[in-house]
């Protein structure tokens, strides 16, 4: 019974949804692994410009 599944052909129609599908697989990856990056991105920014005040800070009290 087994072996007869295995052998079954895919119709065009369950290759179009295959298809398909796989593209939305992709492009959820790709969205994901953007917003992660935007994250990144926007923390790493934010931490910069903390560092550059406290920095600042510093430098005047200093003098």
């Amino acid at each position: 019974m087994n072996d007869q599944k295995l052998k079954r052909r895919i119709t065009p129609a369950e290759r179009e949804a295959l298809k398909v599908f796989g593209q939305v697989k992709i492009e959820k990856a790709v969205s994901e692994q953007e917003k992660a990056q935007k994250a990144f991105h926007e923390n790493r920014e934010r931490l910069k410009s903390l560092r550059l005040a406290r920095e600042a800070a510093e430098k005047a009290k200093g003098t």
